[in-house]
């Protein structure tokens, strides 16, 4: 009886040592467990979160590190040659209405809105690229998609717009 307390702190502090060890932070719910269970921890928790956070460095920071055309392919002959490699998979989030009007040749369309549902339809292991009317859509899906894990997608800003102007092939449904 006299080593019960010791010896249930002492078990208490190995299970807390095993979950931090092993990555409690990997489960919610029981991380949420040990919280509500252990004051001191919601002390911290809330001493962190008091921190402040400059989202605007860190925005800065971020944007400042991608190297030019990482994200995007910025000519007409940039497009054409990428497209050379069948394997590239061309997208045109433009609405369905705008794109049975008038595409570049051998697109398919999912429209910006409907992107995250139709995952399936965007593989992660070939080439993809995106356009729209003015490069603003296929810039949020392509930063969508990045935020998504995809390392794959690139735009193409100077979109339908550029490559109707250009004078090159357009198909239509």
């Amino acid at each position: 009886m006299i080593f019960k307390k010791p010896i249930s702190s002492i078990l208490l502090a190995f299970a807390i040592s095993v979950c931090i060890l092993v990555g409690i932070g990997q489960n919610p719910i029981l991380a949420a467990t040990l919280i509500e269970t252990r004051p001191i921890f919601q002390e911290e928790m809330e001493t962190m979160s008091k921190k402040p956070v400059n989202l605007e460095l860190g925005i800065d920071r971020f944007l400042a590190s991608i190297p030019p055309g990482y994200y995007t392919i910025s000519s007409i002959e940039g497009l054409k040659s990428q497209l050379v490699n069948s394997q590239t998979l061309l997208v045109d989030v433009r609405e369905l209405s705008e794109y049975q009007l008038g595409h570049i040749p051998n697109a398919i369309n999912i429209p910006l809105q409907t992107l995250a549902r139709n995952l399936d339809q965007i593989p992660q292991d070939r080439p993809v690229v995106l356009y729209c009317s003015s490069g603003y859509r296929s810039g949020m899906g392509v930063a969508s998609l990045h935020l998504l894990g995809y390392e794959n997608v690139r735009g193409f800003p100077l979109s339908f717009t550029g490559w109707k102007t250009a004078g090159e092939a357009i198909a239509s449904n």
